[in-house]
């Protein structure tokens, strides 16, 4: 079924770049982190089965207070086993996550982990409720992300007051696009933008409403950047 869905994609001269996948690597209990390892196997092999080499390996809902080094050691883990299957994880940051959040912890793993597959999945909306500096961005190298995020946010006296369902449209909102997408082209970067958004208002469009939407308001926030 997959590998039928991977050829129609092909066919119609698509290209699955990403996928994400909410198991929880970072886990100091090996039993647990073992299972979580193993859901992550069988979702690679379903994006590999789609086409598809790429997916986000986010922290997932556990809090607990793994260390950077141990973040890197089960990181590289991930990527050992992504060679394998041909299927990259990228190491995605969650804003409020209290180990892969910031985006200096996640610059920190992915040296550690000591593989040039290594590369984050950065997203604005986490960017932004992590509290890293966007003007952070100017540190990393762009060319090794292969994807980004992307989504914009309303103006709030305190970030907190925002959650996952206040993400709306590229150039909607209050996030420094500009800067943003000039300071990682300037840097390397040549991936993809990934929308993600989480707001019920727009699922009352549909979805090709919504699709139209999205990409006439990505076009419109990547061309005014290079501007």
């Amino acid at each position: 079924m997959l590998k039928d869905l991977g050829k129609r994609i092909a066919d119609a001269g698509l290209t699955v770049e990403s996928a994400i996948a909410f198991n929880s690597f970072l886990d100091d209990d090996e039993a647990r982190r073992a299972q979580s390892m193993e859901r992550l196997k069988v979702d690679m092999d379903k994006v590999a089965q789609l086409g598809g080499t790429r997916i986000a390996a986010p922290p997932g809902n556990n809090r607990a207070a793994v260390s950077l080094d141990n973040a890197a050691k089960y990181y590289r883990e991930a990527l050992e086993m992504g060679e394998k299957m041909g299927v990259q994880p990228l190491l995605e940051l969650w804003g409020t996550h209290p180990v892969l959040g910031p985006l200096s912890h996640g610059i920190y793993v992915t040296v550690a982990a000591g593989r040039p597959d290594a590369s984050l999945l950065l997203d604005v909306f986490h960017l932004y409720k992590s509290g890293t500096p966007f003007t952070a961005l100017k540190q990393i190298n762009g060319a090794s992300l292969h994807v980004m995020h992307l989504n914009d946010y309303p103006q709030a006296a305190d970030s907190s007051t925002l959650n996952d369902g206040n993400r709306i449209y590229p150039g909607d909102g209050v996030a420094p696009l500009r800067q943003i997408l000039r300071d990682l082209r300037d840097n390397g970067f040549r991936g993809y933008f990934s929308l993600e958004l989480f707001n019920k208002e727009y699922w009352a469009k549909s979805a090709d409403e919504n699709l139209k939407t999205a990409m006439e308001k990505i076009r419109a926030t990547v061309r005014a950047a290079m501007a």
